[in-house]
Order: C-alpha cells, then sequence, then structure tokens
C-alpha cells in the first residue's frame, strides 16, 4: 500500500488487494480499534482506493499495526527483525511501496570497502508505486500503462555522476529503480539534472541507455516491468540465457532473493 498519486490527503491511499471481490466502494474494514478502511473506488489491476480512518497519524498508525510482505518461499510470518532487514542500509526518505531489493545485499562494512577503493556513491530517491507489481497485460508492451513514480536527484548526486562519466568512471545502478531515476532525469546526452517529479518512463527493448552503464539487480518474475527494463540493457537473449540458468542453478527470486551484475557492451 502507498500513498495515492497526485493526491494531497494523506489518508486516501492506493492498496494491493486479493482477493477484492467483496471489496466494494463505501465498505468499511476494521483493523484495529484506532484503525479502519474505507473502500472508496476501484483502481485498474484490481487495487483499491482507500481511505485511512484513524486518530493517530497514518504513519504511526501502520506502524503499529502494519506487516511487512515475506516472498512466498519464506515460509513464516513477518517478525520485528525483518523491519529492519527489508530496508536498504542507505535508506533514508519514507515513501516507498517496496525496498530497492537490489540494494539489500549491501552492508555498511561492503560500502566502506567500496569506498576505500575510491567508488565513488550517489544516493537518488524513486518511489516504488504499487504499479511495479502489476504484470503487462498487453500483447505489445506499448500499450502497456505505465505507472507513475516519484523521484528526486540532489544537485549533489547529479555533480557526482555527471564527474564520474566525465572523467571516464562507469555509472553503476543498483536496481532498476535506481535506472529509471537516472534516465528520467538525463538530458539526451546523458548529463544528469537536478530536481524532482514523477516519472513515468517505461524502459523495455529496445532502449537507448544514456547514463548508466552497469546494473546490479535482481531476479524479477515474467511479463514485468522490471524484466522488461533487464532485457532492455543487457540484451533480450543474453539476460533469457542468465534466467535460464537461474532456474537451473536455482538462484532465489523476489524480494530477499539473489542478484546479478550485469555490464552493458560499450
Amino acid at each position: 500500500m502507498r500513498p495515492a498519486p497526485e493526491e494531497d490527503d494523506p489518508y486516501l491511499w492506493e492498496a494491493l488487494v486479493r482477493p477484492g471481490g467483496k471489496l466494494k466502494p463505501g465498505r468499511k474494514v476494521v483493523i484495529a480499534d484506532e484503525l479502519a478502511v474505507e473502500i472508496v473506488d476501484s483502481v485498474p489491476g484490481g487495487g483499491r482506493l482507500v481511505r485511512l480512518i484513524t486518530d493517530s497519524s497514518v504513519l504511526t498508525a501502520l506502524e503499529r499495526h502494519g506487516h511487512v510482505p515475506l516472498p512466498p518461499y519464506i515460509d513464516r510470518d513477518d517478525e520485528p527483525l525483518d523491519r529492519e532487514r527489508y530496508q536498504t542500509v542507505y535508506a533514508r526518505e519514507p515513501g516507498s511501496a517496496a525496498a530497492p531489493t537490489a540494494g539489500l545485499h549491501f552492508t555498511e562494512q561492503l560500502l566502506s570497502a567500496l569506498k576505500a577503493k575510491g567508488v565513488r556513491r550517489a544516493a537518488v530517491t524513486l518511489h516504488v508505486g504499487v504499479g511495479t507489481f502489476r504484470p503487462v497485460e498487453a500483447d505489445d508492451p506499448a500499450r502497456h500503462d505505465m505507472h507513475h513514480e516519484r523521484y528526486v536527484v540532489s544537485d549533489a548526486a547529479a555533480a557526482s555522476i555527471n564527474s564520474a562519466r566525465v572523467s571516464g568512471g562507469r555509472v553503476w545502478a543498483v536496481g532498476t529503480t535506481a535506472v529509471r531515476t537516472l534516465e528520467s532525469v538525463a538530458s539526451a546526452d546523458g548529463v544528469v539534472r537536478a530536481g524532482s517529479g514523477s516519472t513515468h518512463l517505461f524502459i523495455r527493448p529496445p532502449y537507448a541507455f544514456k547514463v548508466v552503464d552497469c546494473l546490479l539487480t535482481n531476479f524479477h518474475l515474467p511479463r514485468s516491468t522490471l524484466l522488461m527494463l533487464v532485457a532492455a540493457f543487457g540484451g533480450y537473449e543474453r539476460t533469457m540465457a542468465a534466467y535460464g540458468e537461474a532456474i537451473a542453478g536455482p538462484y532465489r527470486f523476489y524480494s530477499y532473493g539473489d542478484a546479478m551484475a550485469v555490464v552493458r557492451r560499450p
């Protein structure tokens, strides 16, 4: 669940529901004494626009009664420690519907080791939306209605990335969300521009990347926009070959799964 896009009402959220047959507009679901959810409307993909009803702040109520959605291969209920595990060590801003899961592989020790080797790190923000979890149903991906996601690229981050490119360094993106952010704010010649806004950029083959040279990403599900981005980055045949190897491995998919490095040919 995440705040409804392009809305200023802090109590209006977009939610994934399953099954949702009984969740008609006007119905109210009581979560706890201090929290109820009113169904406002249906949204594409089987979701619902909902209004949270609480006497406390929305974030306080969600922190108190919410649960971390674990991937299906973890056969247990979520526990308090998952709230820490399901965050990147460099997360700072609340607002994302899911963690950028490629970043879960990093620890403070690993970041320190990279810094000692001369690797510079620039932080950008993209708030993952619920549309990320919706499969591409259209036979022609160009007809898919891409979701909007909010991003922030600071002056310092833009300057650091541009400096690395000018000096001949390679730009690594940790996760597809970082790729989407950078490609959304880059000019035609690859200069990253600072700013904030909302993007509905749908990266799929063929796509000419302007900024990112290397990608660290988890394994994604079929018919997902994330898998299409990886195929655009690494090439369809090579990406499918990598996925064949992952399935035979077997490697783990989903949020707590394994990652792969994709290096784009110059």
